[in-house]
C-alpha cells in the first residue's frame, strides 16, 4: 500500500502540491493525469525519493519494491539482453555470488533463492519484453551503444517491466514507441499483477489499463474510481457542465451523420461512411467535454481540385545510396481521403510520407501530382528546427513575405496566428519559451497558412496533452481537404482515418478492417514469426 500524507512541495515561490493526501491500495492500476506543468512528474519524483518534500510523507509497505524507468543507463557495449537482466540487481548479484562462494550451505541457499525468483526463465522473460517492445531476436545480442536514444528508452522500459516491482511508476511510457509496441504494452499492463501508476496522454491506454485516477490540479490531488472516461464524466457532472457539453456533442454528431447520409449509398465511399458510423456509435459526452476545454483551432479549407490529386505508379522508393525500402508501390490519393499509415518503426512510413511531400524522389516508377496541388507537411522533428530566438509573429511574417510580392499586412499575420490560439502576447513571445504543445500548434499554423489541399502529419501528437489531441482531432475532422497521418495515438487514428494503409515488408497495401482488427493481426503476425524462428533454429 502506498500512502501520501499532507504532501507539499514548492519550486522557488511556486507551490506545486499542497497538503496532498492519497492512499493507493495494492494491485490498483492508477492513471496520474493533469495539464502539462500541473506537477505529475514532480509527484512521481516525490514518491520515488528523487525529490524531498517540503512537508508531509510518502510511505509504502515493508518489503515492497518501487520501480521506475531508468533515464541514466551508461554508455556500454553490453547486449540489450544483459542490460535488461541486470535491471534486477538482486538476481544479478546472486548469480555473481555463485561464481565466488565456496560454502556449500550458502551456495544451496543462493540457488534456492534464484529458483524462488524464477531466475532460470529470466532470459526468456527478458527476450519476450524486448521483442514485445519492437526489437528483433537478432538485436537482443547487439551492444546497447549501437542504438539511438528512442530505442535506448525502450531498453530502459523493458528493464523496469522485467523487475516487476510491487509499485511500478511509468512516466509517459509510450513516448518512444510505435503503434505496434503500444498495443503490446497495453496488453501487458492490463494484466500487471502489482500496483501500477502511469502518467500518460494516451486516452486509449488510460481507458484500457487503469481502474483509478489521481487528478493533479490546482495544487491538489483528487482520487477517482474508474478509467479516464469515467473520471471525465464524474468531473463534468460535478462542475454542472453536462447539458452544455451534450448540446455541443449533438452538433458534432449531426455533422458526422450528414457525411454518412451523403455517402453511404456510394460504393466508392462506403468504407469512409462505415468508419464514421463507428465513430458515431463511440461518441460520448466525454468527447465534448475535452473538446470544450482545449484551445480550438481551424485548418483553412482549400480550393477543390480534381481527384486523384496524387498517384504513385509502380514506384520503388528509397535513398540513392541503398536498396529500395518500398517496392512496386501503386496508390492514389483523392481530394477527400483520410488515410492512416500503419506499420512498425523502420518499415518505411516516414519514407513514404517524404515521397508524397515531394522531399524524396522515386528510384523506379513515377509519381503524378496535380499542378495545383499544395501540401502542408508536419514532421515529428520540426519542433527541434524552430528558431528559439525568434517569435511566432516574426516567423509567420517571413512565410507570408516568401509567398506574396505585395506588402504583408500585420493584421493578416496576427489573424492567422489567432486561428491557432495565439494571442498577441503569445505571438510576440520567444519561441524558446513556448511549451511543447504551443510549438506544435505553431507548426500547424505554418504548414497550413496557404490552405493546402493535402495535410501530411508525421507523429503530430508527441507534444500534445489529451485536451490538445482532441482539439487536433476536431480540427482535422472539420478540414475539407485530404489527410495522410502517421500516429502512435490509436484514438486519433480511429477518429480521423477512413482508410488504413499497411506499410510492411517493403510493400504498401490496403488494410481491410479497423484498429481492433489490426491489433489482432499484429498479435497473430508476431506469434507466427516466433513459430517460424523456432522451426528455423530446430532445423539448424
Amino acid at each position: 500500500m502506498l500512502n501520501i500524507s499532507d504532501l507539499s512541495y514548492q519550486i522557488g515561490n511556486r507551490t506545486i502540491i499542497e497538503n496532498g493526501n492519497i492512499t493507493v491500495m495494492d494491485g490498483w492500476r492508477v492513471g496520474v493525469i493533469g495539464h502539462n506543468g500541473a506537477g505529475k512528474s514532480t509527484l512521481f519524483k516525490l514518491i520515488s525519493g528523487d525529490l524531498k518534500p517540503d512537508g508531509g510523507i510518502v510511505s509504502y509497505s515493508d518489503g515492497q519494491r518501487l520501480g521506475m524507468v531508468r533515464q541514466d543507463i551508461p554508455e556500454t557495449d553490453d547486449s540489450l539482453l544483459d542490460i535488461v537482466l541486470a535491471a534486477n540487481t538482486e538476481m544479478a548479484a546472486l548469480w555473481k555470488q555463485t561464481e565466488t562462494e565456496t560454502d556449500g550451505n550458502k551456495i544451496a541457499e543462493i540457488y534456492q533463492r534464484l529458483a524462488d525468483m524464477d531466475a532460470y526463465t529470466a532470459p526468456s522473460k527478458a527476450s519476450m519484453l524486448l521483442t514485445g517492445l519492437g526489437f528483433t531476436e537478432e538485436q537482443l545480442s547487439e551492444p546497447f551503444s549501437s542504438f539511438s536514444g528512442g530505442w535506448r528508452m525502450r531498453v530502459a522500459l523493458a528493464g523496469a517491466l522485467f523487475v516487476e516491482p510491487e509499485i511500478l511508476l511509468l512516466d509517459e511510457p509510450t513516448n518512444h514507441l510505435d503503434l505496434e509496441a503500444i498495443m503490446w504494452l497495453e496488453t501487458y499492463l492490463m494484466s500487471y499483477r502489482h500496483t501500477l501508476m502511469i502518467i500518460s496522454h494516451d486516452r486509449e491506454m488510460l481507458n484500457k489499463c487503469i481502474d483509478h485516477v489521481i487528478h493533479v490540479d490546482k495544487k491538489q490531488l483528487t482520487l477517482y474510481t474508474g478509467n479516464y472516461d469515467t473520471f471525465e464524466r464524474e468531473r463534468t457532472m460535478a462542475l454542472g457542465l453536462q447539458q452544455k457539453m451534450h448540446e455541443k456533442q449533438e452538433a458534432e454528431r449531426a455533422h458526422m451523420q450528414a457525411f454518412v447520409d451523403r455517402f453511404k449509398a456510394q460504393a466508392s465511399k462506403a468504407r469512409q461512411a462505415q468508419s464514421r458510423m463507428k465513430a458515431l456509435e463511440k461518441m460520448d459526452i466525454v468527447d465534448a467535454v475535452i473538446a470544450e476545454r482545449a484551445i480550438q483551432f481551424t485548418f483553412p479549407g482549400p480550393v477543390q481540385i480534381a481527384s486523384p490529386m496524387l498517384s504513385i505508379n509502380h514506384a520503388d522508393i528509397g535513398y540513392v545510396e541503398g536498396q529500395p525500402i518500398l517496392k512496386r508501390v501503386h496508390k492514389n490519393i483523392d481530394n477527400d481521403d483520410r488515410i492512416a499509415l500503419l506499420g512498425a518503426n523502420g518499415e518505411g512510413k516516414s519514407t513514404l510520407m517524404k515521397l508524397i511531400a515531394d522531399r524524396l524522389g522515386v528510384m523506379k516508377g513515377d509519381v503524378f501530382r496535380s499542378t495545383k496541388l499544395k501540401i502542408g507537411y508536419f514532421s515529428q522533428h520540426q519542433t527541434e528546427e524552430l528558431d528559439v530566438d525568434s517569435t511566432p509573429y516574426e516567423e509567420m511574417f517571413r512565410l507570408y513575405q516568401k509567398k506574396q510580392k505585395d506588402g504583408v499586412k500585420e493584421h493578416v499575420v496576427r489573424a492567422k496566428l489567432g486561428a491557432f490560439g495565439f494571442s498577441r502576447d503569445l505571438a510576440d513571445n520567444r519561441i524558446g519559451a513556448l511549451s511543447g504543445g504551443e510549438k506544435a500548434r505553431l507548426l500547424f499554423a505554418f504548414m497550413s497558412f496557404d490552405a493546402p489541399h493535402l495535410l501530411l502529419l508525421d507523429e503530430p501528437t508527441n507534444h500534445l496533452d489529451i485536451d490538445a489531441r482532441q482539439a487536433l482531432v476536431s480540427a482535422l475532422n472539420n478540414y475539407k481537404g485530404a489527410i495522410v497521418i502517421v500516429s502512435h495515438d490509436p484514438n486519433m487514428v480511429e477518429r480521423v482515418a477512413d482508410r488504413l494503409w499497411l506499410v510492411k515488408g517493403g510493400a504498401v497495401q490496403d488494410f481491410e478492417g479497423d484498429l481492433e482488427d489490426y491489433r489482432n493481426f499484429t498479435i497473430q503476425s508476431r506469434r507466427q514469426d516466433r513459430k517460424e524462428k523456432k522451426k528455423a533454429k530446430a532445423v539448424s
